[in-house]
């Protein structure tokens, strides 16, 4: 299967989030309807995302749960795994650590990196903050091709050259400000900013 576009992975990993809910309740069948209307885009929308990772449903029954959370599974998931680390244990770092503890099989955060003497060392949801002087031998150690940055705006650009030379594969950004990495790196900014300004120019204009 070729690469998938951005978009659609961002929606096949909601759709199995939803999916695994409706599973618990004991739903066996669903429609593209159905998918629809829980992530507010339209049937059509949801058709040609299944479509593209090879799956039909029935016209009377619709799609079955349990087969399409296990073929976006095989899509999305490494079979044996990733780990993941986090670059800053302030605030938004150990909540991001304690956010992901077994939140996902396939997507493991294994370690944590601070310069701050206080928290090296130390132990949050089972992930243990190493000194950023170790962030090559760690990575190289624990097998992490993820890394994921919430650390001040001013140190986000050293720490994803940094990441860059270490052979991280994929970066998330939460950092407001952006960087910049190489072609063969995957990188995924979030502004939490931006987003809660969208939130606010829409409510706005609601009144």
């Amino acid at each position: 299967m070729s690469t998938l576009p951005d978009k659609t992975v961002e929606r096949l990993s909601q759709y199995r989030r939803n999916l695994l809910i409706c599973d618990a309740k004991g739903k066996e069948h669903i429609f593209s309807h159905e998918i629809a209307n829980i992530h507010h885009i339209t049937p059509v929308q949801v058709r040609r995302d299944i479509m593209l990772i090879g799956y039909t449903g029935t016209l009377r029954k619709g799609y079955n749960v349990k087969e399409l959370v296990a073929l976006i599974g095989e899509i999305l998931d490494k079979p044996e795994g990733q780990n993941v680390a986090i670059i800053g244990a302030g605030n938004l770092g150990r909540a991001l650590m304690k956010y992901f503890k077994n939140r996902r099989e396939k997507l493991s955060v294994v370690a944590a990196f601070d310069n701050n003497p206080e928290k090296i060392g130390t132990i949050y949801a089972n992930v243990e903050v190493f000194p950023i002087s170790q962030l090559k031998q760690i990575i190289s150690d624990k097998k992490i091709s993820i890394a994921i940055i919430s650390v001040p705006v001013d140190n986000a650009a050293a720490i994803a050259d940094s990441l860059v030379e270490a052979g991280i594969k994929g970066i998330l950004n939460f950092s407001p400000r952006p960087v910049n990495v190489p072609e063969h790196i995957y990188l995924e900014e979030y502004d939490m900013i931006t987003s809660l300004e969208k939130v606010a120019y829409f409510a706005k204009n609601k009144n």
